[in-house]
């Protein structure tokens, strides 16, 4: 119990320092970056930028681990294959990073 307790506590504390006030991750997020609906319900999310390139997607759960990498060209990302739950999301456009929490019900 003390181990699920420290993860969530890591979790929120990586959350904290990745992102400023407004929301924002440090100078390297991208521009116009957009992430909906949050929590994603219809097994779909919809990522979009004002660079509209494509983009690498990288999602790893609450331990850490890896649990899905695709590129994406448009802006639609198909989870279907991800349990329910709480995640991480980290996208790279054009030497780009932005990382959010992502809610799958």
């Amino acid at each position: 119990m003390k181990q699920l307790y420290l993860v969530i506590a890591l979790l929120f504390i990586s959350i904290s320092y990745g992102q400023d006030s407004k929301g924002n991750s440090g100078g390297g997020d991208i521009p116009g970056f957009k992430i909906y609906p949050n929590p994603v319900t219809n097994g779909r999310v919809y990522i979009s930028t004002s660079l509209n390139a494509p983009k690498q997607i990288l999602i790893f759960d609450i331990f850490g681990s890896q649990v899905l990498e695709t590129t994406i060209i448009g802006t639609e990302l198909n989870v279907n294959d991800l349990d329910a739950g709480v995640y991480m999301l980290r996208v790279n456009e054009k030497n780009k990073v932005a990382t959010r929490k992502l809610i799958i019900k």
